[in-house]
């Protein structure tokens, strides 16, 4: 086996997930626009280039742009946090990323991340500023 394939190869997504595990949120940003993006790709998705998108590290703070609450969990591994808020924020970077949030949290509000461990994962949760 060479090191490109698969089974050896670092996720694209390494570095964001790393992030989280770290208490920091990542973002690329491409090094031909300058446009951020939180879901990793090999391409921006502002102008299709195909160029360096070297990750960054965000403030973690943020406004919510949209907020839903949870009542009926998609599995059986979210079922013991509903019901619980979900939130689509814009970080100040630029980049919008979907996220817990606490409870009460209202479109237009100021926001930080913070981060919670959840069946062995790392999970960003935002809350108010204060």
């Amino acid at each position: 086996m060479n090191a490109m394939e698969p089974s050896l190869a670092r996720p694209l997504a390494a570095p964001y997930t790393d992030g989280l595990r770290e208490g920091l949120l990542r973002y690329q940003q491409c090094s031909a626009c300058g446009g951020a993006q939180t879901l990793a790709r090999y391409a921006c998705q502002h102008c299709g280039q195909r160029t360096a998108m070297p990750w960054r590290d965000a403030a973690g703070t943020a406004t919510v742009c949209a907020v839903t609450e949870v009542a009926r969990a998609p599995s059986d591994e979210f079922r013991a946090l509903a019901p619980y808020t979900l939130v689509i924020v814009q970080l100040d970077e630029g980049p919008r990323l979907m996220a817990h949030a606490a409870a009460g949290v209202q479109i237009g509000q100021r926001v930080r991340a913070s981060f919670f461990e959840h069946h062995g994962r790392t999970l960003v949760r935002f809350e108010p500023l204060t």
